[in-house]
């Protein structure tokens, strides 16, 4: 064999050897609803039998936004996540085509997410700048609630917006926007007098220790409890990108009251591109079949409640966001709220109070889902009565329970 034929060789295997892996399959998208979906979220489980670091995904030829995102956190791509507009009954085929390389591109951000230490060399309450993308603190920090800028992890998509507060209330406080668009990290959530001028939203409720929007506490028998008895809380931001934020909160060795052992509780929110409802994921490392769990709504002031008996219910109602005693810097606010809990894991809808219209729940095993969805009258694209608003709830509920179906080929 010749020097030149054998560099040819040598070269055509390097260069195999060089080649990107790939890996290609259909995922197969059905609506079975009687009405069309938008943004209808897609959500496929990634094989571990490649070091896959991004994905194409195409429709008739057509390349969408898709996100690879790392669910546990172990350096290992888990799911492929995508939304898609689809007709009723409409079935669409995608093309996946994974790769082992880095992404060459970027798809236009439609979500966003931040945990923010405040820089005490910023005054400015809207541009502190130590991000981090995690933060735990053990049972020995006096004030979690002050330590992180506005209060907790803050995410978003162009519809709605909220924070979580780091405490032992973990408690989730709302934004509300003018316009469809991302804002937090410009405002932070403290929106300054020009950007209330250029038309950015503002917080928008008071919580005080009410469930807020949809809190998950303890339950006694009688009263809601707050998550207090902890080894360590954590908030992490799991993935943000043009499909889905993920974050998460962390109780890590916390004891229900009555219970004999520590657990961790992990409460995953999922806020999809395009929608203004969240999922609530909770898993508990051991078994809680005897724990108690309670969550809701708040009972915002002048509000009118609405309630299937089945675990739909809502509210709207009017108040100032900052509480009574700062009724100069702040106008009153009017938002609509719902909640739903599947019947797996509802035990009791409780009488409304001055606080909360409330919720027993409970699971045999290890694991709850729930869903939570808001409005703000201040929207120019939402809703501004009770009567749409409660309208919303109705079908937002169908469109719960008939979600596309997603099988895999290839």
């Amino acid at each position: 064999m010749n020097k030149r034929k054998l560099t040819t060789i040598l070269f055509a295997a390097l260069a195999s050897t060089m080649m990107a892996a790939q890996k290609q399959f259909t995922v197969i998208v059905t609506n079975p609803s009687s009405k069309a979906k938008e943004d209808a979220p897609v959500a496929v489980t990634i094989p571990h039998d490649g070091a896959w670091q991004s994905a194409i995904v195409t429709l008739n030829g057509k390349e969408i936004p898709s996100q690879l995102d790392d669910l546990d956190q172990d350096g290992w791509m888990d799911e492929l996540a995508f939304t898609t507009n689809i007709a009723k009954k409409e079935t669409q085929r995608f093309t996946v085509t994974l790769k082992d390389e880095l992404p060459d591109k970027a798809y236009p951000a439609r979500t966003f997410a931040e945990i923010v230490l405040r820089n005490p060399k910023v005054k400015e309450k809207n541009k502190h700048n130590y991000y981090l993308q995690e933060l735990s603190l053990n049972k020995e920090c006096y004030d979690p609630y002050h330590l992180p800028h506005h209060h907790g992890v803050a995410f978003e998509n162009e519809l709605i917006a909220m924070r979580i507060y780091f405490d032992e209330r973990q408690t989730i406080d709302l934004y509300g926007k003018y316009h469809k668009g991302l804002e937090l990290k410009e405002t932070q959530f403290y929106t300054d007098k020009a950007q209330k001028a250029a038309g950015y939203g503002d917080d928008i409720l008071w919580v005080g220790k009410t469930f807020g929007f949809g809190a998950l506490r303890g339950w006694d028998g009688t009263n809601s409890l707050m998550i207090t008895d902890v080894e360590n809380r954590d908030q992490r931001i799991i993935s943000q990108g043009p499909a889905r934020t993920i974050v998460e909160v962390v109780d890590r060795g916390w004891k229900p009251q009555g219970s004999k052992i520590r657990m961790n509780m992990t409460i995953r929110y999922t806020l999809w591109a395009g929608h203004r409802d969240m999922d609530v994921d909770v898993h508990l490392s051991h078994p809680a079949a005897n724990v108690g769990f309670s969550t809701g709504l708040i009972n915002v002031k002048n509000s009118t409640e609405f309630s299937d008996k089945h675990g739909l219910r809502g509210l709207w109602g009017t108040d100032w966001p900052a509480g009574t005693s700062d009724t100069i810097n702040w106008k009153r606010e009017t938002v609509g709220m719902g909640i739903y809990i599947p019947d797996s894991i509802l035990k009791k809808e409780l009488p409304a109070n001055s606080d909360n219209y409330g919720f027993v729940i409970g699971t045999t095993g290890r694991d709850m889902r729930y869903k939570l969805t808001y409005t703000s009258d201040d929207e120019d694209f939402g809703y501004h009565n009770s009567k749409d608003w409660f309208n919303f709830l109705k079908d937002w509920r169908k469109d719960v329970e008939s979600p596309v179906e997603v099988k895999v080929e290839g």
